[in-house]
């Protein structure tokens, strides 16, 4: 078994974060799921971009079900553990979602760009077909990259201390527990998880860079203002997924502090997945208004 020790802090105010918790991962599940079934229901919002939206809500319940669940057993528990087989799926599930996101995202800003960049061409270069090959490619190398990390790190002998600081088991924290030298294995792990942070980060700023530089070209005052705001929700759910992402993952395991690292990896981890429907919910008119007018989805 391994003892995770993310809330000792709060001992003695176990109620207060397991309600806070608690509540925001039913925001989150009841947030994301309305966008899947709006989304679904009106055939107009049938586009590439809702269909990526719908992916990224489903993304995003199975992202926070694999920890708040588990959190929030532990935040009332005496003892917060979490077994050896438990914490590599965890961990296995935690980073398949994780890379996914950050895929799926960049494969959103290459939509908005030919949307709005190449618009005579958008219904052919983002059609069905490629559409759902992009976002399988997403999940697949989320799923490569993750068992790759599993592997790695739970190949490793493990024996004596089992503690770790963190509220989930995730990968330098567990990778701390291992009874043999780590440097290889954290320099191949943080080298990957740049790789597929950072790259997926600079096709987001290279499509912005042509959605802005031809908005700009725009004369009319208007098309700009709709065009921008057909890219802000996703903008702005970037910057939070990888705002807290970037600090946690794109610095030394020597150099993160456990306090700080813990705080933002329960933005990362529980704020932000709530945060997304209410994002594109109230940036986006047709969703606002298909959710006033279906009243029995909510």
């Amino acid at each position: 078994m391994i003892l995770l020790l993310g809330f000792s802090d709060f001992q003695s105010l176990q109620v207060l974060p397991f309600v806070l918790v608690f509540t925001f991962y039913v925001m989150a599940l009841v947030g994301n799921t309305v966008i899947i079934i709006v989304t679904n229901t009106d055939s107009a919002l049938h586009t590439p971009m809702y269909f990526f939206l719908r992916n990224l809500s489903f993304l995003e319940i199975c992202y926070i079900s694999v920890m708040q669940p588990k959190m929030l057993v532990n935040l009332l528990s005496q003892t917060q553990t979490i077994s050896f087989a438990g914490c590599g799926i965890q961990m296995f599930f935690f980073g398949l979602f994780g890379i996914t996101e950050c895929c799926l995202l960049s494969v959103m800003a290459y939509d908005r760009y030919v949307a709005i960049c190449h618009p005579l061409k958008y219904t052919l270069c983002m059609n069905q077909m490629v559409c759902t090959c992009m976002a399988a490619a997403s999940w697949t190398i989320g799923i490569l990259v993750a068992f790759g990390h599993t592997v790695a790190i739970f190949t490793m002998p493990f024996c004596g201390a089992n503690r770790i600081s963190h509220f989930f088991c995730d990968v330098f924290p567990v990778m701390r527990l291992a009874t043999t030298d780590t440097y290889k294995n954290e320099v191949a792990v943080t080298t990957t998880t740049v790789l597929f942070i950072l790259l997926p980060f600079l096709l987001i700023l290279l499509s912005y860079g042509l959605i802005i530089s031809t908005i700009l070209k725009m004369t009319s005052a208007e098309g700009r203002c709709k065009a921008f705001s057909t890219c802000s929700s996703h903008l702005i759910v970037v910057s939070l997924f990888y705002g807290t992402g970037t600090f946690i993952y794109m610095q030394p395991s020597f150099m993160q502090s456990q306090g700080s690292g813990r705080f933002f990896s329960l933005v990362y981890t529980v704020l932000t997945p709530t945060f997304n429907p209410i994002i594109y919910s109230l940036r986006n008119k047709k969703i606002k208004r298909l959710i006033l007018l279906t009243p029995t989805v909510l």
